[in-house]
């Protein structure tokens, strides 16, 4: 047995008070394509970045051929051969392909850039990956798979010893997909390791030698792949306790009323032909992996995304929902996942941001300040935003006080259907639980509410019924006993289900 090129001991890895890695063993021998499973938030990608360079471990030791190496970045780990494909795209839009296939490796002639050269490698590595896009092209105009397979033929240009994948095919075609295998089987026949990261089962037993699972930031197990079966690999990611994180679920009256229906709805390069339906006092979840399309579906119904097709009911009647207000106006509120980004305005103040989805009601022409601050001092408490002062910068909260102000605000329109998306990312467990029963204490007055989630708990906990997608497609629709871990992971990796677009009742299991 080789010994590993490149390896993990007693990894360990904190960000704050917030314990993400516990003593995690790997490593990856000359060779061979070792695949890293797990749910998501199993702690994969901060335990890669970690190897490639990115962060440092919190306690552990990373070794390469054995000896003990402290990296001061990722320039330190790509000296010596490791290279790590992120899951996000790490490419400058502003440049051509060929400008970052050699960044930070440009070649010189003299005080010159040797472009002639630069195009060369270029050419040479888009080739190996049968990649037909034109090296002078800027990344800013390509589809996001051929972004993609930059990224791939960026990483194999380079002096390479151990490459690090992460969910590299998420955005491929199947015919793009054989392609990357047998580049990754050249490169393993050259002696170089390969880590892959994904959540296809299908893939990682086609090209995998040995398999570690993870979970909750935990090694679970290392086998030979040829020893697992796909159903094996689903077990192995699940097994979780719920404890008493979740109030008991509410029956729901079987005569409950549809409230929303989508019908064949397709966003361009992530939804296709999607269909489901929300009934009053329902919780419906969504579940799926990375690319799966949840986010992307219910988007593209509040025309935040293009559509192409769809139909759209409200308590039974078709209605045009052309913008957040248009929504709002039917009484649907969406909760979105990016609160920094997208959700809240963090160099400002509680106030405007709590009221900023509903200024109507706090004056035509000039804000009534007073009733503003009412209405904060109000909201603080019944979400218990806990905050030194009502002046403080939004910025200045912790992650879950945040959260709950963004809830707090999205509520100021008085929605019927709720939407919320990641509701408790990067959240302590304490507030998390403050926001399931507020979401289930909603439904229970008669609100129906959505909920996306890439936490396996929080879907089973709260939903009265799942809807599964996969690659943009909604695969089936799981009930009762059947919301169980690795009966969602078996529609979610291709295990079970449809693939040309099921709608929201056809796969039902009681």
């Amino acid at each position: 047995m080789s010994q590993p090129v490149l390896g993990a001991e007693g990894v360990a890895k904190s960000f704050g008070p917030v314990q993400v890695l516990f003593g995690v063993d790997f490593d990856v021998r000359p060779g061979e394509v070792h695949a890293l499973m797990g749910e998501n938030g199993a702690g994969k990608s901060t335990l890669m970045k970690i190897l490639g360079g990115y962060q440092p471990p919190t306690a552990g030791t990373i070794r390469v051929n054995g000896q003990p190496v402290q990296f001061s970045g990722s320039g330190d780990a790509e000296a010596l051969g490791i290279v790590l494909i992120h899951q996000e795209f790490n490419l400058a839009e502003t440049m051509t392909v060929e400008e970052n296939i050699s960044l930070g490796r440009e070649v010189r002639r003299g005080l010159f850039l040797d472009k002639k050269a630069m195009r060369e490698r270029a050419r040479a590595a888009l080739a190996e990956l049968n990649c037909p896009v034109d090296p002078n092209a800027r990344v800013s105009g390509l589809a996001v798979s051929e972004r993609q397979m930059v990224e791939i033929a960026k990483a194999v240009s380079r002096d390479v010893r151990v490459l690090i994948m992460d969910e590299p095919t998420a955005v491929l075609t199947g015919a793009e997909t054989e392609v990357l295998f047998r580049l990754i089987r050249r490169l393993t026949a050259q002696g170089v390791g390969v880590v892959y990261i994904s959540h296809k089962l299908d893939e990682v037993k086609a090209i995998s030698d040995r398999v570690t699972v993870l979970r909750d930031g935990r090694h679970i197990a290392t086998r030979p792949a040829a020893e697992l079966s796909q159903d094996d690999i689903a077990q192995l990611m699940v097994g979780r306790d719920l404890s008493d994180m979740f109030p008991p679920k509410r029956e729901l009256a079987p005569d409950a009323p549809v409230v929303l229906e989508v019908e064949g709805l397709t966003v361009p390069g992530w939804v296709e032909n999607a269909s489901f339906r929300l009934r009053r006092g329902e919780i419906l979840g969504f579940a799926g992996l990375v690319g799966a399309g949840r986010s992307e579906l219910i988007e593209g119904m509040l025309s935040l995304r293009h559509r192409t097709a769809g139909t759209i009911r409200r308590d039974g009647k078709p209605v045009r929902i052309r913008n957040v207000g248009d929504a709002a106006a039917h009484g649907i509120a969406y909760l979105t996942e990016d609160r920094k980004g997208k959700g809240l305005l963090v160099g400002k103040g509680l106030r405007p941001n709590l009221t900023l989805l509903a200024l109507d009601r706090y004056g035509r022409f000039f804000i009534d300040e007073r009733k503003e601050a009412t209405v904060l001092e109000r909201a603080v408490e019944e979400f218990d935003i806990r905050v030194k002062s009502m002046d403080a910068l939004v910025g200045s909260l912790s992650g879950g006080n945040q959260q709950k102000l963004l809830l707090a605000k999205t509520m100021q329109v008085e929605p019927s259907i709720l939407i919320v998306d990641e509701p408790t990312r990067g959240i302590d467990i304490g507030t998390k639980r403050q926001i399931y029963l507020f979401l289930h204490d909603l439904a229970r007055r008669g609100a129906s509410i959505i909920v996306i989630s890439s936490e396996m708990p929080e879907i089973i906990g709260l939903s009265h019924r799942v809807v599964v997608m996969r690659s943009g497609v909604v695969t089936g629709t799981l009930s009762g006993d059947a919301i169980e871990e690795a009966e969602i992971v078996r529609y979610a990796t291709g295990l079970k289900g449809g693939t040309k677009g099921v709608s929201n009742d056809a796969i039902v299991h009681a």
